[in-house]
């Protein structure tokens, strides 16, 4: 039985700080956001989507947002990136000297439309003075296509129409390309197609992957993109971040569940799996609550047995 060849070595973006604690309905103070993401790097973390640079008024749990970046004792080597949807958001992140912007586009009509009140078109036109802007101060722009397996309005959302996002985005500038399913609904074949459409336009190292687990899917679906070479992905320490279109699903795949995946498979990842442990223990004891990672529970259950 012959095996896919898969990378040497994965990069994974923790975007907890940001995507995972946004969707927590509970808030949480700067200082203990500072202190996560000094855990994550103390892990091996190179990569942390810290905050977002959104209204107040939609977003509360961002409001800390330039304190949160003003507290981070930066380490040399770690890329620090922030959301931000519009050129009020970009001159924020510009000011807490981000080093990559974040923006995003929906390949689902219905969800853009719901989500931001506009088509897909007027959403990426509104993102071209923030990629221009970004590049213009050295800044790297990381797109996002957000429900590209599936969409919580239409349901099934078209590859053509995944295909033309993604062309879209990069014709405004973006450097990077993440695949986002968003409701957890993708399936390994369908996400093969996925990103077989995004390599024709994406080189291999700027494309990424961002799975949720609302059906339990995401580790299958990261290893799927490892036979296609894939070498970047999103995760979220804890699994922190439910979906917010399925009640009481789980959103982002733990970071503790891709590194325990990848390292089996003996795969690279420069993350110390027990710190990384850590990391997740002490965020998951700020919210009161175990971790969504099962392997961060299996290991905390063994440390105290120990």
């Amino acid at each position: 039985m012959s095996h896919p060849t898969f990378p040497t070595h994965v990069t994974l973006v923790d975007v907890g700080p940001r995507d995972g604690l946004q969707n927590e309905a509970q808030p949480v103070a700067a200082a203990d956001k500072i202190e996560l993401v000094h855990c994550l790097q103390g892990a091996g973390l190179r990569e942390i989507e810290v905050t977002s640079y959104v209204s107040p008024k939609w977003v509360p749990q961002m409001a800390d947002n330039a304190e949160v970046m003003a507290g981070i004792q930066r380490q040399p080597g770690v890329r620090y990136s922030v959301l931000t949807p519009n050129m009020k958001g970009f001159e924020g992140a510009l000011a807490s000297q981000a080093d990559e912007v974040v923006i995003f586009a929906a390949a689902s009509e219905a969800f853009s439309q719901r989500n931001i009140n506009c088509s897909i078109a007027e959403s990426i036109e509104r993102f071209r003075p923030v990629a221009e802007a970004a590049k213009a101060h050295g800044m790297k722009v990381r797109a996002a296509v957000s429900c590209a397996l599936g969409c919580p309005y239409q349901g099934e959302v078209s590859l053509d129409a995944v295909e033309n996002v993604v062309q879209r985005l990069l014709d405004i500038g973006s450097d990077h390309i993440g695949i986002a399913d968003t409701i957890g609904v993708g399936t390994a074949g369908r996400v093969t197609a996925v990103m077989e459409r995004a390599l024709k336009h994406v080189p291999l190292a700027e494309l990424s992957g961002h799975f949720h687990d609302t059906y339990g899917q995401a580790l299958t679906n990261i290893y799927a993109s490892l036979a296609l070479g894939i070498h970047t992905f999103d995760t979220s320490i804890a699994g922190l971040g439910g979906c917010p279109y399925a009640k009481g699903a789980t959103g982002n795949v733990a970071t503790e569940d891709v590194v325990y995946l990848l390292h089996g498979l003996g795969i690279s990842t420069g993350i110390n799996l027990d710190k990384l442990v850590d990391a997740g223990a002490f965020i998951s004891g700020v919210l009161g609550r175990k971790p969504v990672s099962r392997v961060s529970n299996a290991l905390l259950a063994k440390r105290a047995h120990a």
